[in-house]
């Protein structure tokens, strides 16, 4: 094994630049909460840490004309610190709050958990579900990619060699709008989901659900966005009967798997329930918009 470096880029292209050096074993450090824990473990060997911690780009978040804007290497606790994001966005706050403990959130950042690739991270449905997208950028230039297309199996995602994530776009909330989280998990921190569901969607002035976007984690090897289950909740008022029509539809969706957490059948069980509850969180945040 080759000696470990060590490097802490200040600027975007620096970063890049060492991220694109011919070394076959590079890994990006952000929070370090999977990274540092892998390398302990003896599961990766990296002979180049590229800490992006230094980057102002990366630790930036702000209130922009599209919508909100923030660096894929803010911690989690400086999010929970934003009182504004948190009344915009209460979903992605409900996945952020329920990564690792009070002291993991403090380093562990949304594209840290985003980048780890896991189809149980807990910030990743609720990001998919709001429309989030990736600002990208790469020795080839610059990207924009939704969300839901980073992650393309466990522990892999779309980036291709030298790029980082800098930044997430969040778009501007219509009137009426509400969004939520819910996991299920045998404990109530420091547990990885078993499922996972993520609702945003915007009602008119009656009531009446006309845009829906649902996100289910850690029932198959990506997060999915499902479109066919949120279409259900458009044209109705949220009310039982789509509850129930949801419920069945995102059991359709899943594809899990049978491990030490949860078997099959429980999963697709335990899916249907969260999306009911999930729907009424969010729609009673829209109305309260």
């Amino acid at each position: 094994m080759s000696a470990l470096r060590y490097e802490a880029p200040t600027s975007i292209d620096d970063a890049i630049s060492l991220l694109a050096e011919n070394i076959d074993n590079i890994k990006v450090l952000a929070g370090g909460t999977d990274v540092i824990v892998q390398m302990h473990s003896e599961r990766i060997e990296p002979e180049l840490i590229v800490d992006i911690k230094n980057i102002p780009e990366l630790k930036q978040i702000a209130k922009t004309v599209d919508g909100f804007k923030f660096g894929a290497a803010i911690s989690g606790k400086e999010l929970m610190l934003n009182e504004e994001f948190n009344k915009v966005w209460p979903g992605i706050m409900d996945g952020v709050r329920l990564i690792g403990s009070l002291q993991i959130r403090g380093r562990a950042s949304v594209g840290g958990n985003l980048c780890n690739a896991s189809p149980a991270a807990d910030s990743v449905p609720p990001m998919i579900a709001a429309g989030a997208v990736a600002n990208i950028i790469g020795p080839k230039g610059n990207r924009d990619v939704p969300v839901e297309k980073i992650i393309v199996k466990p522990g892999q995602t779309s980036l291709s060699r030298g790029e980082i994530i800098v930044s997430f776009q969040l778009p501007n909330r219509p009137p009426k709008s509400g969004d939520a989280y819910l996991r299920f998990t045998p404990r109530t921190e420091m547990d990885i989901a078993v499922v996972g569901v993520a609702i945003n969607l915007t009602l008119d002035n009656e009531g009446i659900c006309n845009s829906a976007r649902l996100a289910l984690g850690a029932v198959a090897p990506t997060p999915i966005l499902d479109r066919n289950a949120a279409e259900i909740l458009i044209g109705t008022k949220v009310d039982e009967n789509a509850l129930e029509n949801l419920a069945s539809a995102v059991q359709k969706s899943c594809s899990p798997i049978n491990d030490k957490r949860g078997t099959i059948e429980f999963r697709e069980n335990v899916v249907g329930v969260l999306a009911k509850r999930v729907a009424e969180i969010a729609k009673k945040r829209a109305l309260s918009n």
